[in-house]
């Protein structure tokens, strides 16, 4: 593997983009940790620090680095354009306007592409304000009393931060999409990918610093190396349906008769679900604090505060392993259609050996599909849920970002693997020995 990163650097072309994509993430780096314009910076980072993990916003600032805790520059992150991209994908199913783009190949694409990059300013735009509009409230830090925006009487200086962080947003969205063209891997996941990596060091210090005996730390450890083994075991893992491709007369020539395979990922929503998850619990608390102004407590008040926002609660953690259940379900039943694989496959001449084609064919990838589905979905809970399992070993129950599970993991191996297999492919091009070799 040491032997294949020399190869890759040694390649000029290779070490360019390599360089390239590490030069975009330092940039990316230094927008995070940048104040926004109206922000007392010394302020702002005691009441963060008052306030680690312990509210609603943990998956958030987690993707954002921590950024959005600090009210910087990149405070948003990449999290609009992950909703925008989202939302496009869903509408392909819906409007007929967007899958007849979908199916019309790189120009079709590029459309959707400019869609979702309109969508995603739109959304940085509320997004920032809400952001703001809480910090101005002085809901978004909880009990800390510290004054983050001295001049939150002059709407001037509101203005100028929503306009600065959405901004921020549409810069991010640019650096990713110049590591997917001229650099290595996708670009919007290394920049997700990042973020993550820069809160680890800082939730391991928490951790030795609370412990004395060391050996929680050690724990968490192993249990770290336990966890992404197994990611990874589940991430790789497939069903492969053989497919048989009949042979074809096109002119002088001979098409077909070739075998193949339809791989079918255990995983196949990726982390999706817990997305969707995250942010379905995330909306009853930031309701309650942008209607309940007087902040006296009420029966709905009480209940968000002690069930859904409490990652501890046992309602919080059943919640939570459900939505991302019953969201596995619904994300790959609308962008895995058996009926248009199997159309597909027919129209090229293969079939599934021992299956009919057509629609005997899309029963038999409906009940493949249904078979893994389960299994895929249940792996997606419980590593969701993990961080929530050892709030109390980590931190004493205060710290709701155990460094090596949930959404972090899940991201953090996924674009890993992603990543060497991009890397894998250059060096074979060029007649090195890969990683896998």
């Amino acid at each position: 593997m040491l032997g294949a990163f020399r190869s890759a650097l040694a390649t000029p072309d290779l070490r360019k983009k390599i360089l390239f994509t590490l030069g975009i993430i330092i940039v990316y780096r230094l927008g995070a940790t940048m104040p926004a314009p109206g922000v007392s910076f010394k302020n702002v980072r005691a009441c963060a620090e008052q306030l680690e993990g312990q509210n609603i916003y943990s998956l958030i600032n987690l993707f954002s680095g921590g950024a959005l805790l600090n009210l910087s520059v990149f405070a948003l992150g990449i999290m609009p354009y992950i909703t925008a991209s989202i939302i496009i994908q869903l509408l392909t199913v819906v409007i007929p306007r967007f899958e007849q783009l979908k199916k019309e190949g790189q120009a079709g694409q590029g459309k959707l592409t400019q869609y979702t990059r309109y969508l995603t300013i739109g959304l940085a735009i509320l997004q920032s304000t809400g952001l703001v509009a809480l910090a101005v409230r002085g809901q978004l830090f909880g009990e800390c009393d510290q004054d983050v925006i001295p001049a939150k009487d002059s709407i001037f200086t509101l203005i100028v931060m929503v306009i600065v962080m959405t901004a921020g947003t549409s810069v991010i969205m640019w650096l990713g999409e110049l590591i997917t063209e001229k650099g290595i891997g996708n670009g919007m996941s290394l920049l997700i990918f990042t973020g993550i990596a820069a809160r680890i060091p800082a939730e391991g210090k928490n951790i030795w610093d609370k412990d004395q005996s060391r050996i929680t730390f050690v724990l968490v450890c192993i249990a770290a190396l336990i966890i992404i083994a197994s990611v990874i075991y589940v991430e790789q893992a497939q069903r492969r349906i053989p497919v048989q491709y009949a042979k074809r007369m096109i002119g002088r020539r001979m098409y077909g008769g070739t075998s193949t395979y339809l791989p079918l990922k255990v995983n196949q929503a990726g982390v999706i679900p817990v997305i969707f998850a995250s942010s379905l619990l995330y909306l009853p608390d930031l309701i309650v604090r942008l209607t309940n102004s007087t902040g006296e407590p009420n029966w709905f008040t009480t209940f968000v505060q002690t069930y859904l926002v409490k990652q501890s609660s046992w309602v919080h953690i059943s919640a939570y392993f459900l939505l991302i259940v019953f969201f596995t379900y619904f994300y790959v039943g609308i962008t895995f259609n058996p009926d248009e694989r199997a159309d597909e496959m027919k129209k090229f001449g293969g079939f599934i050996p021992g299956i009919r084609p057509g629609r005997p064919t899309a029963e038999y990838l409906k009940f493949v599909l249904g078979r893994i589905t389960l299994p895929g979905s249940l792996y997606l809970g419980i590593v969701a849920i993990l961080p929530n399992l050892f709030l109390d070993i980590t931190s004493e129950g205060q710290n709701q970002n155990f460094p090596f599970g949930g959404t972090a993991v899940l991201i953090m191996v996924g674009v890993g693997l992603d990543t060497v297999k991009q890397i894998e492919s250059q060096l074979m091009q060029r007649n090195y020995e890969g990683f896998l070799r």
